[in-house]
Parts: C-alpha cells; structure tokens; sequence
C-alpha cells in the first residue's frame, strides 16, 4: 500500500453461507484508490461488485454472509477490526452507500427533506433547524429546490428519486462514496444529467469514488481507473486508457465486443458464449476458462495469479 492510497483492500474474500451449500462471492480482492480518483468495477451481474461496497461499508447481512479474510483500509484504518459503534460513525461521515433501487432506499412515509436531515443530525450533531438547512441546501446542489423539503418519495420520478438518495449520501461530505448503479433505469437524457451532477460533486468536495456498473459508457465519462470482476475475481486492472485501449482479458476483450459500434456495420453482436460459473462450484484454474476460446490444459489446472502486462495495468491470464 503506498502512502497516498486512501482506499486499500487487501485480500477480501466473502462467503455466503447457507444450510445446503456455500457461495463463493468474493475470492481474493485487492484493490487500490487514491484521494480524489474513481475507479470503475464492472462485470456481468452476480461477479461480486455489490458485495464488495457492502463489504467495505460493513453492511453485509450476517448471516448469511461471513467476511473469510483480508483488510480494508480507509486512510490507514483497518475497518473490519473496528468496533460497529466506531463503523456507525464512519458511515455518512467518512463513507456513504448510493444503492441501486431508489425506491427501496427511501422511506416511503417520510418526507424526503426529514430523510436527509435526519442523516445530518446523526453524524454532525446539529440542532433540527441546521440540519434542516444543511439538508435543504443538499437537495439544492443536486437540483432539486428546497421548496420540495416536506414532499414524499412517491410525488417524485424515478430520475429524481435518485437524486435525493445522492443528496442523502452526500448530506456529510463523505471522503469515500459507493454507488452502485447509480444510472440504473433512468431514460438517457436524466443518465446524462446524473453524470453531470455526479462530475460537479466530484470536483467540489474531491470524494473518492467507486462506481458499480455494467455501463462503459457510465466508465469512460467517470473513471480514472478500471477493475473487471468475474465470479468473484479481478481479472484485469488498470487506468482508464490502458483497459479501454489495451484490453487483455478474453473476458474484458469479450465485454468491449459485445458493445455496438457507431463505426461498422454488422449484422450481429458477438456475444460472450456460456454462462458464469456457479459460485458454489467454481473452477480450480482460471474462472473464465469454460468459456474462453484461448483455452488449454494448463488453463484448468491450477488458481492464475495477476500478472503485470503494462505500468500499472495487470491481467489474471496464462495468454
């Protein structure tokens, strides 16, 4: 870990355990984010990526699930070896969570203003009236006026919904920000304005951020760097233009060939074959290999390491 990595997660592995059988969630993770960068996790929906936000916020429903090893550290403090009265602080103030479904992450019979104001309270220790202001002022720098205070999640669109849940997670002035999916649902005009707002808070508090998609597009206009997850893993991890531009997985490779082009004219995609692994049953070698068109004996049989390809860009592949 240097000495300006604000974020370091150090091999984090999760599991889901259950009467019948053990899903292997998280396997190995590491992972590296300075003051002020955002990194991108991105791969097919169940690799893992939710689960290592609520890992790194501590918020994992146990059981089922059980942290089976590694260290996260935020700003030199292992946060898994913290009392959960010191991680109660931690979440809003110094790490907040924006959550996939807007309408699960609001209380649907209080009023929109209360929500946030009552995040306030909690970890600023105003009087109701600063945290009303405070919160007030929050729903104005996502673009929602403050006039809006008293109304109720369901007098608002899906677009706007999710701006309260930033409002909220932002209420603080968190040093770290997870969000996952933030675009999720939304028509294209409200995405870009999401990622407009999201650049502005980026640039006026200097957050770090962690941006859970499935989105390039949502990585090529946010990220500084990029972390491929599949069935638990990275498997290729790098600044924005080196994975973009020098993808070296077959499965990144695969990703960026699924995505159609304004350039060529093809009659079809070409979609990656199969489907992941079961996460109860994986692989001994290399996860992707069942489905990868490079693979050879060697591939199966034994756990494949990260290996460098690049400055700063590493690969989880034989090839």
């Amino acid at each position: 870990m240097s000495q300006d990595t604000f974020l370091s997660v150090r091999g984090l592995t999760v599991e889901y355990v259950t009467k019948y059988e053990t899903v292997q969630a998280v396997n190995g993770v590491c992972l590296d984010l300075s003051k002020g960068q955002t990194l991108g996790l991105v791969g097919e929906t169940g690799a893992g990526k939710t689960t290592i936000a609520r890992a790194v916020t501590r918020i994992l429903q146990s059981p089922p699930a059980a942290v089976r090893g590694g260290e996260i550290f935020l700003d030199g403090v292992d946060l898994l070896k913290l009392p959960e009265r010191e991680m109660c602080h931690m979440r809003g103030n110094r790490i907040s969570m924006i959550f996939q479904d807007p309408m699960t992450a609001l209380n649907p019979v209080m009023c929109v203003g209360n929500q946030i104001a009552e995040v306030i309270r909690k970890h600023d220790h105003v009087s109701a009236a600063a945290a009303r202001q405070q919160a007030e002022m929050s729903l104005e720098l996502v673009g929602i006026p403050a006039q809006r205070y008293g109304e109720y999640p369901h007098q608002f669109s899906g677009g706007m919904k999710q701006r309260v849940v930033i409002a909220a997670a932002l209420a603080c002035g968190p040093d770290l920000l997870l969000a996952d999916e933030p675009t999720t649902a939304l028509d294209v005009t409200i995405q870009a304005q999401m990622l407009d707002m999201m650049h502005r808070l980026h640039d006026l508090k200097e957050t770090s951020t962690v941006i859970i998609t499935h989105d390039m597009g949502v990585v090529a206009e946010m990220c500084d760097y990029v972390a491929v997850i599949y069935a638990g893993e990275i498997v290729e991890y790098g600044a924005l233009e080196d994975v973009f531009d020098h993808a070296a997985h077959p499965y990144t490779v695969g990703l960026f060939a699924a995505i159609p082009s304004m350039w060529e004219d093809v009659a079809r995609l070409t979609p990656i074959p199969g489907q992941p692994p079961d996460p109860t049953a994986l692989p001994v070698g290399c996860k992707f290999s069942p489905r990868c068109a490079y693979m050879d004996g060697e591939c199966g049989a034994r756990p494949v390491e990260m290996k460098t390809v690049g400055p700063g860009h590493t690969c989880r592949c034989l090839r």
